[in-house]
């Protein structure tokens, strides 16, 4: 299995059926993810990736299409695939009234550790997540960023070789934002373990995963990494400023001559085009005028964020296109279930 993806999807699809109407959550869902990645699942509020997960994690079962997580069937073999993977949700899985470190016990009893090899791993994941300051300290008495790096452990208390990450991020302040990453890409580094997450800080996504899949009205409509995808789709924008109107208009026919995308009049005296590896392209373009007698009075490249992606994709924002949190994606995907009368 070594060599195996750790996640096989094959034409996943989920429909419900509420009040006679059909509602198509997710549509053809294929892809692989290799041990070891961290893959980003990108998308708008209610683009189906809460629905994806319930999923992939044999929550709710799929209307169509196949799935292998670990080695195992979805939905032939769901306890070992529970077995053998790790989730975290948005809401703190810890009891509240239950001590940080018996919290850890319990989730290892509950898996078949032995007590020897439950308090072994509490104790490593206790130190290795910076928990040790409030180890006895009960659930309830934790800060936000406390509870989340407890609810990572939970995740990881069995070893598992994938995490799924469900907006681990989400109410945290920058700083513990940042901790929680430092915690989250070490555990990776020291055990391999394969990490697919959700998060609507596209930041996140563009500096930390090695693989961003963005997914809008139930299909995924981009897999790649995040470089790629913004080079490709998006673009740097460069702006050239001019001293008139007339100078701008005289270099909109130079700057075309250098490059296939459009160039624009982004006001009077300046003009502004989007174009893969901007950067590179900046300096033939002030060459160029330069030996046409166009003085360049000011010159700025901008590079894209994976928003801007999106944008060019469906010709809008991720923000435009869905504000909001997966927390209301999952409350919307429940509901959905619980009128179609979906059992887990």
């Amino acid at each position: 299995m070594a060599n195996e993806p750790i996640i096989e999807a094959q034409g996943l699809t989920k429909r419900f059926t509420v009040r006679k109407r059909t509602v198509e959550a997710v549509t053809d869902l294929s892809f692989e993810v290799g041990r070891g990645e961290l893959v980003a699942f990108l998308g708008p509020n209610g683009a189906g990736k809460s629905t994806s997960l319930r999923m992939l994690t044999t929550l709710i079962p799929p209307t169509s299409g196949t799935a292998r997580v670990v080695g195992f069937d979805i939905l032939t073999r769901p306890a070992e695939v529970r077995a053998r993977i790790g989730y975290v949700g948005q809401l703190t899985s810890g009891s509240f009234a239950q001590r940080t470190r018996d919290e850890l016990l319990s989730q290892g009893a509950f898996y078949g550790m032995s007590k020897a090899a439950s308090r072994s791993r509490a104790d490593d994941l206790i130190e290795s997540l910076d928990l040790a300051g409030f180890a006895n300290r009960a659930v309830q008495q934790l800060s936000g960023g406390q509870k989340r790096r407890l609810d990572v452990a939970l995740g990881l208390m069995h070893a598992p070789p994938l995490l799924f990450l469900d907006e681990p991020s989400t109410g945290l302040d920058p700083q513990s934002r940042a901790n929680l990453w430092q915690h989250i890409l070490e555990l990776r580094a020291s055990h391999g373990t394969t990490i697919f997450l959700t998060t609507h800080y596209l930041e996140e996504a563009d500096r930390y995963a090695e693989r961003v899949m963005v997914m809008d009205k139930g299909r995924v409509i981009a897999d790649d990494t995040a470089a790629h995808l913004k080079a490709n789709l998006a673009g740097d924008v460069v702006t050239l400023g001019f001293a008139d109107e007339s100078d701008a208009a005289a270099a909109v026919a130079v700057v075309q001559g250098l490059t296939d995308r459009e160039v624009a009049r982004s006001g009077e005296a300046s003009v502004t085009v989007t174009a893969p590896e901007g950067d590179a392209l900046l300096p033939a373009m002030v060459r160029a005028l330069d030996a046409a007698g166009i003085v360049v009075r000011s010159a700025t490249g901008v590079p894209p964020t994976l928003d801007d992606v999106f944008l060019a994709l469906t010709g809008r924002t991720l923000r435009e296109a869905g504000e909001g949190t997966d927390a209301e994606e999952d409350e919307q995907s429940e509901k959905l279930e619980e009128k179609a009368g979906v059992s887990r």
